[in-house]
């Protein structure tokens, strides 16, 4: 009966995704000639395929460099680097992000920061890719007709990063009073004991916003891993629309970034298509070109963070089977976790 009950659960948690996924893979098929689609997938070169795998591999290299400052001394790039290939791999596989709460707790483990101080630091560059996102779009509306509609969007999901970075900044620069003020109007309890403790954790996570070196310098290293995933992109609006300007390349990526944060199933299935063959559609490309690429950089992306994922996973002495039971559980919670690695 137990089992029964756990079975519903996983399956209410993955509905929702997964009904996102089926409408968008609907929304595509609907508006694609399969004629068209076949002639598309043949005119895809061998050459276009190791470059983009090759610019991958630099990607996950930067973004690893990137994460490694964004977690501040004590972190080596090689754990920086793995962490980031592990939380890849298993988003791809698992609902929800799931795969941000495994690398926080692998990097935690690692280097004794903690899941929660690891956690934290993965907000902030999240926060990051989204004002990113979202600046990219801004800059590229003007060049766009009949698209103003998107414009107040992006200003409003830049508006709100800029916000929340602001007011962690203001929690990490004052934590001695903000963990001063929790003790007071806290009454000490079992709980209090253990909740108190790793808000500290968190907080000295946003420790970068009150350093302003380790900012500017992870923020540039985030703006180097924005100019390879733009190249991917410039790279493949060129072999859908020959003609195309640079910024158009610009627009994708944008588009790309916030079309692949909506919640959907694992791997941003049918969204990542939806979000590739929308944007090329409002450039005037051909749709049917769009979901042939969009469908080749999809299975790329997952190959290669498959290959660097299991590699990293297997680095930690686990098994994938181990990691479906772990983080795949509807009972996993951040708490059990940090109990988890107490006890290694």
């Amino acid at each position: 009966m137990q089992a029964k009950k756990s079975g519903w659960k996983q399956l209410l948690r993955w509905l929702p995704g997964v009904l996102i996924s089926a409408i968008a893979i609907y929304a595509v098929l609907k508006f694609i000639n399969v004629d068209d689609l076949k002639n598309a997938f043949q005119t895809v070169k061998p050459g276009f395929i190791l470059i983009v795998c090759g610019i991958s591999i630099l990607g996950y290299v930067i973004r690893g460099k990137a994460w490694q400052v964004i977690l501040g001394k004590g972190v080596t790039f090689k754990q920086s680097f793995f962490g980031v290939s592990e939380g890849y791999f298993l988003n791809n596989v698992l609902p929800f992000r799931a795969g941000e709460i495994a690398r926080s707790f692998f990097v935690g483990r690692s280097t004794g920061k903690g899941t929660f101080f690891v956690l934290s630091t993965i907000v902030i560059e999240r926060a990051f890719d989204i004002a990113f996102a979202a600046v990219y779009v801004i800059c590229t509306l003007p060049f766009l007709l009949g698209m103003d509609w998107i414009k107040p969007v992006a200003i409003i999901a830049l508006a709100l990063v800029f916000a929340a970075l602001f007011v962690l900044f203001l929690v990490a620069r004052n934590k001695d009073k903000v963990l001063g003020w929790a003790n007071k109007i806290t009454k000490p309890n079992k709980v209090v004991k253990f909740i108190l403790p790793r808000v500290e954790n968190i907080i000295e996570g946003f420790s970068l916003l009150a350093n302003p070196s380790q900012f500017f310098l992870s923020l540039l290293w985030i703006g180097v891993n924005w100019v390879v995933w733009t190249s991917t992109y410039c790279l493949v609006i060129k072999a859908v629309i020959p003609e195309a300007p640079i910024w158009w390349g610009i627009f994708l990526t944008g588009v790309m970034a916030l079309g692949v944060a909506i919640p959907s199933a694992p791997s941003a299935l049918g969204v990542y298509e939806a979000s590739f063959v929308g944007a090329v559609a409002i450039l005037g490309g051909q749709t049917g070109t769009a979901l042939a690429y969009a469908i080749i950089l999809h299975l790329i992306a997952f190959t290669m963070a498959a290959i660097f994922g299991v590699w990293a996973l297997f680095r930690e002495g686990l098994g994938f089977s181990k990691i479906l039971s772990t983080f795949g559980s509807s009972d996993v919670k951040p708490d059990s976790i940090e109990e988890e690695k107490e006890g290694l």
